[in-house]
């Protein structure tokens, strides 16, 4: 049996595809949820989803943030970071780290991404850095 992609999906891209449940990024919701990728987490890439679901922008309540949560977190293989974090390529933004840390520390089959900064360093990590297109065509699923 193949195991589905391990896979470093950032931020924004889930908060898309929780927060607009039929916009363009559902398949990425469907493809999580179906156990098509296994989406990874750290304690770090955790607490920022987190608070990105409380931003006021989002008007979602304390029990709509804990919804979404539970559509996401439960398919998440968490990954513990080590206390000396493993090597990765310097990145102009310092809050990408996290994401390239997780990429590497739990051996990620792509880091899934529409930052700028995290797309200038594909081909410097272990995994792919790929745009939510570009990933979920690779695995079969349409946008």
């Amino acid at each position: 049996m193949r195991h589905p992609p391990r896979v470093v999906i950032d931020t924004n891209l889930i908060l898309s595809a929780l927060v607009f449940a039929s916009g363009r990024l559902a398949p990425l919701r469907l493809a999580w949820q179906s156990q098509r990728v296994l989406p990874l987490v750290s304690r770090a890439t955790a607490a920022e989803l987190i608070r990105a679901l409380a931003y006021p922008k989002f008007k979602l309540a304390a029990h709509e943030q804990e919804e979404l949560l539970a559509d996401y977190l439960p398919y998440c293989k968490t990954v513990r970071i080590p206390a000396q974090p493993p090597a990765t390529p310097p990145c102009r933004d310092a809050f990408d780290v996290p994401f390239l840390e997780l990429a590497v520390a739990g051996k990620a089959d792509a880091l899934v991404t529409g930052d700028k900064d995290l797309l200038s360093l594909d081909g410097k990590l272990a995994c792919p850095i790929l745009r939510a297109e570009r990933f979920l065509d690779a695995i079969g699923v349409r946008l």
